[in-house]
């Protein structure tokens, strides 16, 4: 899979990124697992050498990093573990992009590191009033429907504010977005997204 992706991504021109996570195989990396800081550094590192292996047989690298699951929403609280995120980070490469959520632990940390970090925001799920994300357990953490991202993903990049689970207003820097692959109607989304945001006279341009 990883050899196919990487083959994909350089026929294509699109960027590569090295999405570590906890070692939760069997749960896509959506559940939690304690680690000492040094354990995480490690297993990180271990996770961004094997896809660059696969990335350079196929002729690209690896262009930006960023956190996955459960890693990536522990981390935005959990200092440990998103110090694990930055240190790994520095070690494998750190001109690299790392992206983070703004006002995490990760942002803060990468950020006080010297990182370039990239403000990430998410075009298919909803956001708590304190600017988290809302834990994929709860009703209506995921959005499926590609009109109503992509106008979020518009309003976030060009007004920097979205609206919360609980109907308040916040703000948000968005200066890189995903669209989940697992999400309903993710290719949809993605192409709407696309559309909507070159519409509104916002330039996308590949990461790294």
């Amino acid at each position: 899979m990883m050899r196919r992706t990487c083959e994909l991504s350089v026929e294509k021109n699109i960027a590569i990124g090295a999405q570590v996570s906890y070692r939760d195989l069997h749960g896509f990396g959506r559940r939690f697992i304690a680690y000492t800081r040094q354990e995480l550094t490690d297993d990180l590192l271990y996770q961004m050498g094997a896809l660059e292996v696969f990335a350079r047989l196929a002729g690209g690298r690896i262009d930006y990093i960023r956190a996955h699951g459960a890693l990536y929403n522990a981390a935005a609280t959990i200092t440990e573990h998103a110090q694990a995120i930055v240190d790994a980070t520095k070690e494998y490469n750190a001109d690299l992009p790392l992206l983070a959520q703004v006002g995490t632990e990760t942002w803060r940390l990468g950020r006080e590191a010297g990182l370039n970090v990239v403000a990430e925001a998410f075009v298919d799920r909803a956001y708590t009033p304190e600017g988290l994300l809302v834990p994929r357990t709860e009703p209506d953490a995921m959005l499926s429907d590609p009109e109503q991202a992509s106008a979020r993903a518009v309003e976030m990049v060009t007004e920097g504010v979205i609206t919360a689970i609980d109907g308040t207003r916040i703000s948000i820097e968005a200066e890189a977005i995903l669209v989940h692959c697992d999400t309903t109607s993710a290719v949809d989304i993605a192409r709407a997204t696309r559309k909507a945001l070159e519409a509104a006279g916002v330039q996308v341009t590949r990461i790294g």
